[in-house]
């Protein structure tokens, strides 16, 4: 598919430039429209809900063969909070490793069930070599995300991964701002944990993430919130022994139906894309917009290996996005900067109407 075929199936398109998926994309047609056919079953009486609430085992193997791991691998969560809790509560007790600017879903959970060592920022970034220094032979495992939201920032896994392998702690990987514009080569990081929320890159509804544990790993993971699902299907309702399924399933969250429907009509969508065509489009704008901005006197916050987030800092971060909205551009001002990102659907109009914001003083 084209970028020109996927940004028609995006009506708000038509009125606005959207470059903040980093905070939420537009809906696209083939989701919303799932949402609608389930939202009217609803109402008129036909829903069936036994199908809605097979939407989450059916989304488990479409994501499983997007990031290219075995489905009995995969546990479907409600968020990436929820994904970084079950790995907290699955571990004894230990030293984990974790920016002090990270995104507090994958903060928090840590915090409330081990003793975190947050690693600060750096000139206003969270340096690798950093991340690396803080890591000793008592440490049980390092969170990161691939792509920072604050900072546009792509850490370098393969030297994490690394790092991580020579103290022997665990890598835990969010791919919520990276992985559906992105590529991600699970083989080469191999990381012992990844945690995808999907209402971002993915163009999922809110309320459908995924947790991959690697399968040496599996042995080790317990549940957050055992319920029905947390036993092997076909599930059962009432009473009996609790035996939970011996793969990744064994930490399902109960799905909110919706949510996943929506999930479902995403991953069939973004799974029929070319993803080196995606990436290359995506960071070929997120760098065209660095480049031009940086002739009219703006610079992105970080430097090192760009993503397809582009953060540029401002003194005047309201007033920018003042300028913007009147432009219909969506994007997202965050004190002291301004949050750009480019996804398949984003073209060169759109760079191009950014910049001529930009360039008003």
């Amino acid at each position: 598919m084209s970028p020109e075929e996927f940004r028609g199936l995006f009506p708000a398109l038509r009125s606005a430039v959207w470059l903040d998926t980093p905070g939420l994309p537009p809906g696209a047609a083939p989701v919303t429209e799932a949402l609608h056919e389930a939202v009217s079953a609803w109402s008129s009486g036909e829903v069936d809900w036994l199908a809605w609430d097979a939407a989450a085992a059916d989304a488990r193997p479409l994501f499983a063969r997007l990031i290219g791991a075995d489905p009995a691998t995969v546990s479907t969560l409600g968020s990436l909070a929820e994904s970084a809790a079950t790995v907290a509560g699955s571990l004894p007790r230990g030293r984990v490793v974790v920016a002090a600017e990270e995104f507090r879903s994958n903060l928090f959970p840590w915090l409330a069930r081990h003793d975190v060592v947050a690693v600060p920022a750096r000139d206003g970034a969270t340096r690798v070599e950093d991340l690396v220094a803080a890591l000793t032979g008592d440490t049980v495992l390092l969170a990161v995300s691939e792509v920072t939201s604050r900072e546009g920032q792509r850490l370098d896994l393969a030297a994490l991964r690394e790092a991580t392998d020579r103290v022997g702690a665990r890598l835990f990987v969010n791919l919520t701002q990276s992985l559906g514009a992105l590529r991600f080569d699970l083989a080469a990081v191999r990381p012992d944990y990844l945690a995808v929320h999907g209402y971002k890159w993915m163009l999922c509804p809110r309320g459908a993430a995924w947790l991959v544990t690697r399968p040496d790993r599996l042995g080790e993971l317990t549940a957050l919130a055992p319920s029905w699902k947390s036993t092997s299907p076909p599930h059962g309702y009432f009473g009996g022994p609790m035996r939970p399924a011996e793969d990744a399933g064994r930490c399902d969250t109960s799905p909110a139906w919706l949510s996943w429907i929506g999930a479902r009509a995403a991953l069939r969508l973004v799974g029929s894309l070319d993803a080196g065509r995606v990436e290359r489009h995506c960071l070929g704008l997120a760098r065209e917009l660095t480049e031009q901005a940086a002739s009219i006197g703006f610079r992105r916050v970080v430097s090192g290996p760009p993503s397809q987030i582009v953060v540029l800092r401002t003194e005047n971060a309201d007033r920018l996005a003042a300028r913007l909205r009147a432009r219909d551009i969506r994007a997202t001002a965050l004190g002291d900067r301004v949050r750009f990102g480019f996804h398949y659907f984003n073209d060169e109009d759109d760079v191009r109407t950014t910049l001529s914001v930009l360039a008003e003083r």
